[in-house]
Order: structure tokens, then sequence, then C-alpha cells
């Protein structure tokens, strides 16, 4: 019993010390994770010592902590930026950042020392990385909004303005005299002094003083007032009349005469953005006249009139190709005059519509069918057309200068030949544009795709066209669409598909002449059941355009290459 008993004492004494040993433990390594007094002492020194903005001592006291927190990394980092120790700075608030990737004082603390350093970018970048944390910090928004601004992008701007109120206008004023009627200017814009300037009636002003059009570019700018408001101030280039000055007048009209064509327009008729625009062409192979008439419907630059007619004889030659070896397929002269009104719809920024109708009538001459004219085809008469398109951006991220804009058509039409046949074209599109730089439209790229189709029976003026010709604007940019003068070396059909893409390379502006260089890429194909017409395989197109802006007026000059074929075109237009 005595041996038992002494086993069992020795069974207690060692579990008891066991137990110890255990708490001892768990005591130590509580002692090791939790700040000492004298830490949590020390760092609220450090915080009282940041808020008196001692900068020299919060860094003395940050590097003579033993320990390393989120809060010490930010207290460092932003009194090495108080000290204008900028890379150290950035360096201590990333390692802060990394710690805690969700405190938005990171962000937020490192776009100002990368504000400070002139790297607006950067800075912008961070503070949507803060923002990403807390939309709705109102110091985080203010910055963002007052780096685009001064990068001259005010959309952006007011994305982030708006959410805490501002800005604020004191006065709007054109920024130069205008003879358009001052009455018909206040209803075009949707903001008005003493308000808060909104993006939606930003982007809704926009879009009515463009449908004016009797502005060659207009542009917004907010300038500071030293009570923290703002003016607005309107930059708009008015054409009047035949042009601003002679030279002018001159260029535009005679602008096409290299290829028999004058652009005879008058803008702003007693400043009531009333235009006539016209186009005379004599060339013998394609005579065509064209009259419209344009305005705001009863002065309210929502709405817009269009009524027009257009008067054409041409001589068409059906061949494969615009160049080498390519018989003629088939032949014919076309007569055609049509009539017609139109009304367009402003409704904001976002969107808008238009509707209208057309009346003509065709006839044809000189008919070679061969396989391609089939009397489908040669349909004769007067024909009626209902017109409808609508608009709509369905992606604007303007902090990165980004917009999508998508748009359908249709055409609805009855033609009284022997026997009436009516049809339907459809088409859509979709449309990017993307400036990469933060200020200036150097190297702007733009892509944009559509598509159609036609059903029913229509003339043979009314098939879909892949190629370059002025009458024309589904461009493959290496496929003339003219031969010897003649319509009919481009492809035909009821359906097609077309990409066009470029980019825009800013060579010289000196603010009268401004030149750029812009590559391409166009990718289309076009189909009709009859298989005599199409373009039978998918077409690849590249090559490079120029463009010149003189006094206002466009001109391009453009060389494209066919990759299926190696053709090579060499073309030349205006741009209206």
């Amino acid at each position: 019993m005595d041996l038992a008993g002494g086993a069992s004492i020795r069974g207690r004494i060692i579990r008891s010390i066991g137990f110890t040993c255990f708490l001892f433990a768990i005591a130590l390594s509580s002692y090791c994770q939790s700040p000492s007094p004298q830490n949590e002492g020390s760092s609220a020194d450090i915080k009282h010592l940041f808020e008196q903005e001692r900068w020299t001592d919060v860094l003395r006291e940050v590097r003579a902590s033993p320990v390393r927190t989120p809060d010490l990394d930010y207290y460092e980092g932003s009194a090495l930026a108080h000290l204008e120790r900028w890379d150290e700075a950035e360096q201590a608030l990333r390692t802060g950042f990394e710690m805690a990737p969700h405190d938005k004082r990171f962000p937020i603390e490192l776009a100002g020392v990368a504000f400070k350093q002139k790297r607006l970018s950067s800075a912008a970048g961070w503070l949507r990385r803060g923002l990403r944390l807390d939309p709705t910090d109102s110091y985080a928004n203010d910055f963002l909004g007052t780096i685009f601004y001064l990068q001259g992008n005010l959309e952006a701007a007011l994305k982030y303005w708006n959410h805490i109120g501002k800005p604020q206008i004191d006065a709007v004023r054109p920024e130069g005299p205008l003879r358009i009627r001052p009455a018909l200017l206040d209803r075009t814009l949707t903001f008005s002094p003493a308000s808060q300037l909104r993006r939606s009636d930003l982007l809704t002003s926009l879009a009515r003083v463009e449908g004016l059009q009797v502005f060659a570019s207009s542009r917004f700018q907010l300038e500071a007032r030293p009570d923290g408001k703002f003016d607005v101030a309107l930059n708009l280039h008015e054409r009047n009349g035949w042009g601003v000055n002679l030279w002018q007048a001159l260029l535009s009209t005679f602008s096409g005469v290299t290829y028999q064509t004058l652009y005879p327009a008058y803008f702003n008729f007693r400043g009531s953005a009333i235009n006539v625009t016209s186009l005379v062409r004599w060339d013998a192979q394609k005579r065509r006249l064209e009259g419209v008439l344009s305005g705001p419907l009863h002065q309210n630059p929502k709405w817009r009139y269009r009524v027009g007619f257009d008067l054409r004889n041409e001589n068409w030659s059906i061949r494969d190709s615009f160049t080498g070896p390519a018989p003629v397929l088939a032949s014919l002269n076309l007569r055609r005059e049509a009539g017609g009104a139109e009304i367009e719809s402003f409704h904001t920024g976002t969107w808008g519509w238009s509707a209208g109708f057309e009346f003509s009538h065709r006839d044809y001459r000189n008919v070679l069918p061969g396989s391609t004219f089939t009397p489908s085809l040669l349909l004769t008469g007067n024909q009626l057309k209902q017109l409808a398109g609508i608009h709509y951006h369905l992606l604007r991220i303007p902090e990165h200068r980004f917009r999508l804009t998508t748009a359908a058509s249709s055409q609805l039409g009855r033609i009284w030949s022997e026997p009436a046949q009516a049809f339907a074209k459809l088409q859509g599109s979709a449309a990017a544009s993307w400036l990469p730089r933060s200020e200036g439209d150097d190297y702007q790229t733009q892509l944009r795709l559509r598509s159609g189709g036609i059903t029913g029976e229509v003339p043979f003026d009314e098939l879909f066209m892949l190629g370059m010709e002025r009458d024309n604007d589904l461009w493959m940019r290496a496929h003339v669409g003219t031969r010897d003068g003649r319509k009919g070396s481009a492809p035909l059909g009821r359906r097609y598909f077309l990409t066009n893409s470029e980019i825009d390379k800013n060579v010289y502006s000196n603010g009268l002449i401004s030149v750029k260089l812009s590559p391409f890429l166009d990718n289309g194909k076009i189909t009709d059941p009859s298989g005599n017409l199409g373009s039978r395989h998918w077409l690849w197109d590249t090559g490079l355009q120029a463009k010149l802006r003189v006094l206002g007026v466009g001109l391009v000059f453009l060389y494209g290459k066919d990759l299926r074929s190696g053709n090579n075109a060499f073309y030349f237009t205006t741009q209206r």
C-alpha cells in the first residue's frame, strides 16, 4: 500500500506540473501577441504627434517602435509625404496597404502622393481603388472630380462631383459673340445659372447643341470662381452663311471639284439654326442634284425637321473588280427622283430617335441584263418608303474615355410596279470609341460593326454595297465602287456584315490646318440569295488614311490594300 500510495502522489504531482506549464505557455503567448502598456502608450503618443503635425517627431517615434502595424505605416507614410519625401512615403503607404487592403486611407493617401508629383493618372487610379472600398467618401469623390477637371475631362469630373452635390453654377456664357438667337440657345441648354450642373444635363445639352448643326465644334468648360462656384463657358465655333470668311466659303463649296462635285451650303439663316445644304454633281456617268432644308421644329432644339429632294441619273456597269481583267457582267442607266421628310428627336444625351418617309420614282434605260439583272431587280414605278431609327449609348466610362453606342434602323417600302411589291430593310450597328490618353485626342481608336438584311423584292438601287463610293456609307476601303466613272465594281447584295476599325494619330496642327494619319482594318462579307451577286468570300482590307482639316473643311486621302486579291486602291473624298 505504501508503494501504491507513493505512485499515486507522484502522478498527481506530475499532472499539476504539466497543467501549470500549459497555463504559463498560454499566458506567455497572450503577452507576446498583445501590445504592452508601454507600446500602447507609444502608439497614442504617435497619434498625438500626428494630430499636432509634428512630422519629424512622428517619424522618430514610429521608427523607434518595436512593433509594426498598419496604423504606424499610415502615420509614417503621411509624415514622409508632408516632408515631401515622396518615394519613401509611397513605399511606407504601399506596405501598409498590403497589410490592410480594405483600409481606404492608404489608396487615398497614395493618390495625394501621386498628385503632388503631378502624376494625375496614377492619382486617379488610387482614388478609384479607394472609392471601391467606400463609394460615399466625400473627400475622395471631390478629389477625383478635381483631377478629371484639371485634365479637361468634364464628364468624368461631373460623375464624381455629382455624388457630393457639386459643382454649383453661377453663370453660363458663350466665350465669344454668337449670331444664333439667345432664346434658342437658352432652350438648347438643360441646365441654368444658380444650380448644380449634373452629368445628364451636360450630355443632353451637348447632344442638342450638336443637333442644331450650326456649330463645327462644341465644348463646355468650367471656370472656377473665388467663392467655390463655377461659370460655364460655351466654346462654340459657329457656322454662319456661306462660311466664316471668303476662303472658307470657297473651300467648303469647291472641295469636291476634283471629282466634279460642288457642295453649296448656307448655315444659320438669321440666327434660327435653319440650314440649306446641297450637292451638285455634273459627272456624265453619275449626275446628281440634292438639296436639304433643316431646322429646329417650332424653334424647339429637342426636335429637328429635314425635308429634301434627290435627283439622280447614273450609269451602272456590274463587274467583279475595279481594276485588272473584269468584263462587264451587266449594265444599265438608272433615273431616280426622290423627295421626303424626316423628324429627329434629341430626347436625352443617352438616346434619340428619328422617323420619316420618302416618295420616289425610278426607271431603267439601256439595260443589258446578262445573268445579273433579273426581272425582280428591275422594278420600276412609284415607291413609298417609311423610315425609322433609334440610337442608344449603351456604355459610357468617362474616366477611361470609352463610349459604346448602338443603333438600329428600318425601312419599309412598297413599289407600285407590275406587279406591286413590298420589302423591308433592317440594319443594326455598334460603335466603340476610346481615347487612351487622359487628355487630347491622340491615338483615338474606333471600331464599328454593322449588319443588315433585306426581305421581299427590292429595286436594284436599294441593294447594299460594300465599297468606297461617295453615295454609299458601307465602306470596304480597298474596294472602289466605280470603274471608268460608272458604279457597280463593288460587291452588291441583300445581306451584309461589316467591321471598320482605325486609329488616329495626330501629326501636325497649327490652329488652321490639322493632319492625322489613320491606319485601318476592314472586314466584311455580302451575300445575295440569287447567287449572281455578293462577295462570295470574306473580304479583308487594310491601309492608311491621311485626314486633313483646313479652315474647318475635312479632306481625306486614302490608300487601301485588298489582302485577298492584292489589289491597291487610292481614293480622295471630303468630309461634310
